[in-house]
């Protein structure tokens, strides 16, 4: 019996491609943060060696031009413009003015897009803050640097700031306080090595818009002089607190005198018993959370 020998032949049919579009055929550039490393021929040559690839496996197949250009749409979408550091967008999260560049081990304050209001940047390196790092960011409202490293803060580094309202520098290794902008509404710094040395005895003194005040977990001996009369909350926790004076809260030469607006003071865990200065509270309307016997 003969055998019977049949040859196929299979067609098969490429369609015409239209061009693409003319975003995708410009040679757009993007760079990596803290590298001068042009990135825009990248997805050619990964086209190029997927064809390669399976040319070897002996397929003829046609891959749609449109997957040339492949990219991060996530890069495609933060276009390069005067006013925005890319670098940075690219490093963090811009989004409607605010930047977050939250745990991404940075060691130092990165470059700002000009209208930034809100900057995160929790739980980085971060361990000195500069006074050219924010001097052409006028539009900050909101700074928090929470859980970094940061041990110097130099002088001027918030001055500029004039429409700062809230300020986080908890979790860090601070030993002093930096002059603060006069706009301030929230101050944390909960959690350093701040002494009563390192506070200025008219630091919050001209701050009329202060509300809360975090100054628990630090080093100090004594309470911050000079309170605004704008203060609500104040917590002075866990520091090294030994003595309150009548003046400290209150005005010994005004004995009508009353903090309306204190709402809360706590100064549990100091060496001190809070009972033996009960004339330096009585201008308040609630005292202090702290031991009396």
């Amino acid at each position: 019996m003969e055998t019977l020998q049949a040859t196929f032949f299979f067609f098969v049919f490429v369609p015409l491609v239209n061009p693409a579009p003319p975003l995708q055929q410009e040679s757009l550039q993007f760079y990596e943060y803290g590298t001068d490393v042009s990135m825009g021929s990248l997805t050619q040559q990964d086209y190029e060696m997927q064809s390669k690839d399976i040319r070897k496996d002996g397929t003829n197949v046609s891959l749609d031009t449109s997957l040339m250009l492949q990219s991060d749409d996530s890069q495609l979408d933060v276009p390069p413009t005067k006013d925005t550091n890319l670098p940075t967008c690219l490093l963090c999260v811009c989004l409607s003015g605010s930047v977050y560049c939250e745990e991404i081990d940075i060691e130092a304050v990165p470059p700002l897009p000009k209208e930034t209001a809100y900057l995160y940047a929790r739980f980085n390196k971060i361990k000195r803050i500069a006074a050219s790092d924010f001097a052409d960011i006028t539009t900050l409202r909101r700074i928090d640097f929470s859980g970094n490293r940061i041990e110097e803060i130099e002088d001027g580094a918030f001055s500029k700031l004039l429409l700062l309202e809230e300020l986080s520098l908890a979790e860090n290794r601070l030993v002093k306080l930096p002059v603060l902008p006069p706009k301030l509404t929230t101050f944390n710094a909960n959690h350093n090595r701040i002494k009563s040395r390192g506070i200025k005895a008219n630091a919050f003194k001209k701050l009329t818009n202060l509300a809360y005040l975090y100054l628990g977990h630090n080093a100090l001996e004594s309470v911050p002089l000079n309170l605004p009369e704008s203060l609500r909350i104040l917590h002075l926790q866990y520091n090294n607190i030994t003595t309150i004076t009548d003046d400290t809260f209150c005005k010994s030469n005004n004995t009508r005198y009353i903090r309306t607006r204190m709402d809360e003071i706590r100064m549990e865990g100091n060496p001190i018993v809070l009972a033996k200065h009960v004339n330096a509270f009585s201008c308040l309307r609630m005292l202090p959370v702290g031991t009396y016997y």
